[in-house]
């Protein structure tokens, strides 16, 4: 009898031991998301963006990417370093827009490339974007945002700008020394050569590559020409293109430049400056670091630098530099804009300058005290002048092959192949047939 009532007791023991798991088992069930609930956590809300540029030896892109992602919580940037070579940067790109890729969102971009870009339909035109947010362009460099206009559209934003400058040798070349005109400076050239131990007056790169096109750009614009107007029509064989490429090939041609100045680069002027041995460079805004390095110049602090030489309309400067753009198959663009828009911004462009090194876009921000406490340069005026007065290579979807064609007809002039008229009638029949015009 009592081996039977304890049994009746464990068996209740046991209901109710069942009956209350079942009841845990619904209160757990009633936290848990019912089957076919959306909601996502803040983290799967998250959008990834991938952003593709080159190397950056600097911490400028790290330090604008982590300024971005604070105060854009729900959007995290991937950087995807591409060659640092940019024909191979370039091929990439093409590659992955020609499948319609969308695992690029961002892209830098070379100030030659908006237009082919755009021609090709593989980025995204930003004007409705600007328009909706009210984006200022005036307050950026002129030149740098003409060179991402195509088809009265804009492409990209400016990054950051690079423009031919004129270097100069401070202890040789008083301030009110400094020639205004390329005909002052042949002559003052031809005045200071020998002197300091100088072997030439003047310095540039006219060897048969993209070069020679950014200082024959100068030389037509300083005239009042163009190889390809604002309506993109062929113009180099016009009376203002003709007389800026005549002062090009005297100056190439002139015995205050070396006598193998086609076959001068970047490399081969730099090295003819910061060695003592010419009074006047025309080079890229670098050569004010590289001409000041107490380790390999023998110039330091003796750099003048001041915008290029007038022609009949004044200083021009061969356009240099990098933009953003959004790819048109990104599955986000609307993130993909505002990370655009901050990093081609006021805020992007300051953290860029000051931990990258890189000259601003927005012209205000050279008068920036911490801009200027960490890259001096920019407060000079001279410099800030010469960036002013830049202008874009030609604005072509096909670019290379037009800039092959000036590369090829300059060198024909200046080696005394043809005449300057020559060599303009050539490249305007070239080039039209090379935009089907």
């Amino acid at each position: 009898m009592k081996k039977s009532n304890k049994a009746k007791l464990l068996a209740v023991f046991a209901t109710l031991s069942l009956a209350l798991a079942a009841c845990s088992s619904d209160q757990t069930s009633t936290k848990e998301k019912p089957a076919g609930d959306k909601t996502k956590t803040a983290a799967e809300q998250k959008v990834k963006l991938v952003y593709a540029r080159g190397k950056d030896v600097t911490k400028g892109t790290e330090k604008m990417v982590e300024a971005f992602e604070a105060t854009h919580p729900n959007i995290d940037i991937q950087f995807r370093e591409m060659p640092s070579d940019t024909g191979k940067q370039h091929d990439a790109y093409i590659t992955a827009f020609n499948a319609k890729s969308s695992e690029i969102d961002v892209i830098d971009m070379d100030v030659i490339w908006p237009a082919e870009f755009a021609q090709a339909g593989y980025v995204l035109p930003l004007d409705r974007f600007i328009q909706q947010d009210g984006i200022n362009l005036n307050e950026y460099n002129q030149g740098a945002l003409g060179a991402a206009q195509f088809n009265g559209k804009q492409w990209a934003l400016p990054k950051f700008v690079d423009a031919g400058l004129l270097f100069y040798r401070k202890d040789l070349v008083k301030a009110d020394e400094v020639p205004k005109t390329w005909d002052e400076l042949l002559a003052k050239a031809k005045e200071k050569k020998g002197q300091g131990n100088t072997k030439f007056g003047y310095v540039f790169q006219s060897k048969q590559y993209e070069g020679l096109v950014c200082n024959a750009v100068e030389f037509v614009a300083s005239y009042g020409g163009a190889f390809i107007d604002k309506s993109g029509n062929v113009a180099v064989n016009s009376p203002e293109a003709i007389k800026g490429l005549k002062k090009l090939v005297e100056v190439a041609k002139s015995d205050v430049v070396p006598g193998n100045v086609t076959t001068f680069t970047e490399v081969e002027s730099d090295q003819a400056f910061i060695e003592g041995q010419t009074v006047f460079l025309r080079n890229w805004p670098y050569e004010y670091a590289s001409a000041n390095d107490k380790e390999k110049s023998k110039i330091v602090d003796q750099v003048g630098v001041a915008p290029l030489p007038a022609g009949d309309k004044g200083s021009a400067a061969a356009l240099g530099g990098w933009m953003a753009g959004i790819n048109k198959y990104s599955k986000h663009p609307k993130e993909a804009w505002e990370f655009l828009k901050f990093m081609a911004g006021a805020e992007g462009q300051k953290i860029d300058a000051i931990y990258g090194g890189h000259a601003p876009t927005i012209t205000k921000l050279y008068q920036d005290q911490e801009i200027l406490k960490a890259n001096p340069t920019f407060a000079d005026k001279g410099f800030v002048d010469g960036l002013s007065a830049a202008v874009s290579r030609p604005v072509a979807p096909n670019y290379p092959e037009i800039s092959e064609i000036i590369q090829i007809n300059i060198s024909k002039a200046i080696a005394g192949e043809q005449t300057v008229e020559q060599a303009a009638q050539t490249m305007e029949k070239e080039m039209k047939a090379a935009l089907n015009q």
